[in-house]
């Protein structure tokens, strides 16, 4: 696949990757006014587990104003079946027309940001969906579970506690779904080996 600029390294990105509820939000920036200062307070109520912004090409996901234009009602739960670095290069390209807000590392539960939670991420194959919903890609494949380590599902599981958090999301299986639990969706991701009961059980501990 063609890549579109230098692609950092996974040591640049952790180094650099100290966001916390500004970047799950998509702000870039923390100033001290009252007002920011309120907002980061309230953001870092939520939780979020550590992000690192690294946009997606703006051809691959749709510019929103979520929860105002669309209430935001599940989180869709994916596999990669790609690398991490693979699949960050199919969201840079804009001839992919695909996207995700988030996406988990296998070895170390690294988490890299590529659209903001107000922008519809095209990940869902169902508008609806997509229109309603954060997408959260796992790197690895469904057909092996080694892929699905400790430091992914407790990192992934904080994230959407998170997000479930911000947005009076249920923390059920009816809220968070997998991919092939979309409807009229064609993938089976994220698979018979990804933990469900596990991952929920995380999901409220957080």
């Amino acid at each position: 696949m063609e890549t579109h600029g230098r692609t950092p390294s996974r040591r640049t990105l952790l180094r650099s990757g100290a966001y916390l509820g500004a970047a799950a939000a998509g702000l870039t920036t923390a100033a001290t006014t009252p007002a920011r200062a309120d907002a980061r307070h309230d953001r870092a109520a939520v939780a979020y587990p550590p992000t690192h912004w690294i946009p997606a090409s703006t051809s691959n996901y749709r510019v929103s104003s979520r929860p105002t234009s669309y209430p935001i009602d599940f989180v869709v739960i994916h596999v990669t079946q790609e690398t991490f670095p693979d699949a960050m290069k199919i969201f840079q390209d804009p001839a992919k027309q695909v996207s995700a807000h988030y996406m988990v590392a296998s070895a170390d539960g690294y988490i890299g940001q590529f659209v903001r939670e107000k922008d519809v991420a095209w990940h869902a194959g169902n508008r609806d969906y997509n229109n309603r919903s954060i997408g959260i890609e796992h790197e690895g494949w469904v057909d092996k579970p080694e892929y699905f380590t400790d430091e992914l599902y407790a990192s992934s599981a904080a994230l959407t506690a998170a997000v479930c958090d911000r947005y009076g999301v249920p923390k059920t299986r009816a809220h968070i779904i997998g991919h092939s639990e979309v409807p009229n969706a064609d993938h089976t991701d994220p698979g018979k080996y990804w933990d469900w009961d596990r991952y929920i059980d995380l999901v409220k501990a957080a």
